[in-house]
């Protein structure tokens, strides 16, 4: 059977994008057109053996408990035994899913969009390690493996973010993302090599099973420790405040890389490693409350920024960065069932709504400021409807897929905390009104240009399929997890599938309709003017609008901290350290000077100072000697 070979090689799903970007680097990359078919091809394989495996593991009744483990050695190192190999368990087989099904549909579109660029197959054979990287480590069997692979995503990135070299815009934004995610992979560094040195294993049933027994024995203490380092890897990869400020500069990127990075590989690495890590978080109630704080806070923030923002992908990052707050929280209140399934709808509609905003720049020579465009629903009806499927989705309107898979971030919220519940709903509504406004500002209305809207037409099929397989997703992704019962498929502890709570689920779809119809009245009716409305808000709409000057803050900081512990450090090495050897060699420079003049080379003062040199050792012995005698003569 298909699915047994899929499961048993499932190793192969990160392997052959792997195969993809060494063939397209080493071979093919002058041929664009064979680099995208190769690309694409083990794209698609990957995604056949990613479905097969998936079918595997509910045909097989493997389960979070039971899941499918394939190992060989690694290294060794002395008594530390490190392995490599494959962990398939439901939440595995669901993230090989998203990835390979995002990654193929944004490979295939990349065919049109990238079309006739220069790096045309650089960009594929980037594309296709991306993909293979972010695929190795969700099969991760342990952390080092893990972080093996999630370095490798980060230099995706960093290649991918940069990838118009010559733009010192996106060179700037690719150092930024690889510098402030370094930060956080530091931490988590730490936190891996303490789980080493205090449970002697990185394996993560090993862990599973001795993290609770340790608690009993040594308490949390220490554990807090390691968890909070743990969790400052995904603070980086995930965008959580305060290290979010990479992500909205990533858009610096081709747009493809843009849907890549903020739907299903670099940003969602950190949601997936704290899952995979929940029996450990789980544990230490504290780090768990720090978590849904943290996204609590990144989820509010991040939208309040959006909510003010002109160019239409840096709108998006802010999104992703509210939405993976989402997640987060939703990890923190203990619901992983409720965070991975906003997870996989979110990958969906999130790819879709990046994919549609790269139609649109696409269609409008690059143009990105939404209050540039207008009107674009009579040019571009397919990409229109996409857009407003995914604007729907993401504002949680049922039955689109975020409605379902919002709603149980909100009941898992309300469940814990009523502040944290406060604080997403609040989202909630932000989020459909910026989302809304996005939308109706770029479709509705007349055209802002007319020169580029003459110029505007709808894409091609490359880059219009991807879209209505994504636009189908987005619909129905959120019916399928609800009633085929996602939560009790991908879970942490014992499976337990409710119903709607539509007490909740109520009240966040009116005030995401009341958002939407705020964003028409004021963008579309214009009942309000907008401009009047911005200069009431004053300094709020200011700090909004310049993302509360945590970039400028940042900047002072490395001004004022950094470049003043350089000077300090600079001080030290130039008058200190460089003083002590230079005061050595000025002493040793001295003596030198007054001792060069016996040095002259004439035989005959080399024999006076011989002489005198021997005369007066043979004095000093005489000296010696009598006193020598002195002191016999005293003594008898």
């Amino acid at each position: 059977m298909f699915n047994e070979f899929a499961l048993e090689h499932a190793w192969l799903i990160p392997l052959l994008p792997a195969l993809a970007f060494v063939v397209i680097g080493m071979v093919t990359r002058s041929y664009g057109r064979l680099s995208a078919a190769i690309a694409v091809s083990m794209s698609a394989l990957s995604f056949l053996l990613a479905a097969g495996t998936a079918l595997a593991v509910v045909e097989g009744n493997i389960t979070v408990e039971a899941p499918f483990i394939q190992k060989v050695s690694w290294f060794h190192i002395g008594i530390v035994q490190i392995d490599m190999g494959v962990l398939v368990d439901p939440l595995t087989a669901m993230m090989l899913m998203v990835v390979t099904t995002v990654s193929l549909l944004v490979q295939i579109y990349s065919c049109g969009y990238m079309k006739g660029d220069p790096g045309y197959g650089r960009f594929f054979a980037f594309l296709s390690l991306f993909a293979g990287s972010m695929l190795g480590l969700v099969v991760a069997v342990n952390f080092l493996q893990l972080y093996f692979f999630w370095e490798l995503v980060g230099l995706c990135s960093y290649l991918l973010i940069g990838f118009y070299y010559h733009k010192v815009s996106a060179r700037e934004a690719a150092k930024k993302a690889f510098m402030t995610t370094r930060v956080g992979d530091f931490g988590l560094l730490l936190g891996i090599l303490l789980l080493q040195l205090t449970f002697g294993t990185l394996d993560f049933q090993a862990l599973q099973s001795a993290v609770p027994a340790y608690v009993v024995q040594c308490g949390t203490g220490f554990l807090t420790v390691i968890a909070l380092l743990l969790f400052v890897g995904p603070i980086g990869k995930s965008g959580q405040f305060p290290l979010h400020v990479w992500l909205p500069d990533a858009m610096e990127g081709p747009t493809p890389v843009s849907a890549l990075i903020h739907a299903a590989t670099m940003v969602v690495a950190g949601v997936y490693l704290v899952g995979r890590a929940m029996f450990l978080f789980a544990e230490v109630p504290v780090v768990m409350n720090f978590i849904a704080w943290i996204g609590g806070f990144t989820a509010i923030f991040a939208a309040s920024i959006a909510i003010t923002q002109r160019q239409i992908k840096r709108i998006l990052a802010y999104s992703t960065v509210s939405q993976l707050g989402y997640m987060m929280l939703a990890l923190g209140a203990g619901s992983l069932s409720a965070s991975f399934f906003h997870l996989m709808t979110h990958a969906f509609f999130k790819a879709m709504l990046f994919l549609s905003a790269g139609a649109v720049m696409h269609a409008m020579a690059e143009e990105a400021d939404i209050f540039r465009m207008g009107g674009l629903r009579k040019k571009m009806p397919v990409t229109f409807a996409t857009m407003t499927i995914g604007v729907l989705a993401i504002a949680g309107i049922p039955p689109f897929a975020g409605f379902f898979s919002k709603d149980e971030i909100l009941a898992a919220a309300a469940a814990v905390s009523t502040p944290l519940y406060v604080l997403a709903v609040v989202t909630a509504f932000m989020t459909a009104f910026y989302m809304a406004r996005l939308l109706f500002v770029t479709f509705m209305g007349e055209p802002a240009s007319r020169e580029a809207y003459d110029h505007a037409h709808e894409v091609g099929w490359f880059m219009r399929l991807p879209l209505l397989v994504l636009a189908v997703l987005s619909v129905f992704s959120g019916m399928w997890g609800h009633f085929f019962g996602f939560g009790e498929w991908v879970r942490f502890g014992a499976a337990a599938h409710e119903g709607i709570d539509w007490a909740i689920a109520g009240s966040s779809t009116v005030l995401a309709v009341l958002a939407m119809g705020l964003a028409w009245k004021i963008y579309v009716a214009k009942s309000w003017d907008a401009d009047e409305l911005a200069a009431r808000c004053g300094i709020l709409y200011r700090l909004s609008f310049h993302k509360f000057y945590i970039d400028e803050i940042y900047a002072a900081l490395i001004k004022v901290l950094v470049d003043g512990i350089a000077r300090v450090l600079y001080w030290l090495d130039v008058y200190i350290v460089d003083g002590i050897v230079n005061g050595l060699g000025g002493v040793v420079r001295l003596a030198s000077g007054w001792l060069s003049p016996a040095e002259n080379g004439q035989a005959q003062s080399y024999a006076g100072v011989y002489l005198c040199g021997v005369i007066i050792l043979l004095a000093y012995g005489v000296y010696f000697a009598a006193k020598i005698m002195a002191m016999l003569g005293g003594a008898f």
